[in-house]
């Protein structure tokens, strides 16, 4: 089985949001969108061809109905569609990357969109997707396509990843700038973290890029221990984990932590 996780820049049109979800088919699993992020995740899952197939009727849609200009949100982004990563379960890994090529060579194809490589495992030297996003049109040429943004789509990057759960923090009485030195704070090999004003609350976005090593739970506690727990008001994941990951954490938080059986990448292919 594979996953793709692609990353919309959209979060406010409800409407459209669901015109995209349906145009994913059968692959569709969950949708996540955020107004103030002004970004959605869609997540899909399923076997080759039909994934492929899936990712492109998404993708099109997203392209023929949304624009990136005058598109504002707290989340950066350099497209309409910004990232697709594909990821491998239980499946040989190259079949990922190979889906990640034919999918990429379509968009620049197709669309006339840049498209940058990424990849990030464990020992794998390759650019990462945080390398993309600095570099990308400074010293870093696409790898498909124009060698300039497209004015309404802007550039895509797809890749091929090891197993990532998104999750937020939510904080009360923090201001941005003691949220952003807790997200500096958090940053290691198996963390990602930025923090946002959200208006009336801030927030630490992480992408636990190693989560059965460091969990929800390591980061709230990590946090808690900076700032207060009478300062922490909830953790969001943002789409799916493995049934592994949310076994590590004890039951008696997931609410706490914004977690269930229910959002789990198995519980979704059943």
């Amino acid at each position: 089985m594979f996953e793709c996780v692609l990353n919309v820049a959209e979060g406010r049109d409800v409407a459209a949001l669901a015109e995209l979800a349906a145009a994913a088919g059968a692959s569709m699993r969950d949708l996540h969108h955020d107004p103030v992020h002004h970004r959605s995740v869609f997540t899909l899952l399923g076997e080759p061809p039909a994934l492929a197939r899936d990712v492109r009727a998404l993708i099109g849609a997203a392209y023929q109905r949304l624009s990136l200009q005058g598109h504002e949100g707290v989340h950066p982004r350099f497209g309409v569609v910004d990232v697709v990563p594909f990821v491998a379960y239980d499946d040989d890994v190259t079949l990922a990357y190979v889906l990640r090529d034919e999918t990429a060579r379509w968009i620049a194809e197709t669309f006339d969109v840049p498209v940058f490589f990424y990849a990030s495992f464990p020992g794998v030297n390759e650019r990462s997707l945080p390398q993309v996003r600095r570099r990308a049109f400074k010293d870093l040429a696409p790898d498909l396509g124009p060698d300039k943004p497209s004015p309404t789509l802007g550039a895509v990057a797809v890749g091929v990843r090891d197993v990532l759960v998104a999750w937020n923090l939510w904080l009360r009485d923090v201001d941005l700038g003691e949220t952003q030195r807790v997200a500096a704070a958090l940053r290691r090999r198996e963390v990602r973290a930025l923090g946002f004003d959200l208006g009336g609350a801030t927030q630490v976005s992480c992408n636990l890029v190693a989560p059965y090593e460091v969990g929800p739970g390591a980061v709230f506690d990590d946090v808690v221990a900076r700032v207060g727990a009478e300062r922490v008001v909830r953790g969001e994941l943002v789409g799916l984990l493995p049934e592994a990951v949310l076994r590590h954490e004890s039951p008696q938080r997931w609410a706490q932590l914004g977690l269930s059986l229910e959002a789990t990448i198995e519980a979704r292919r059943a």
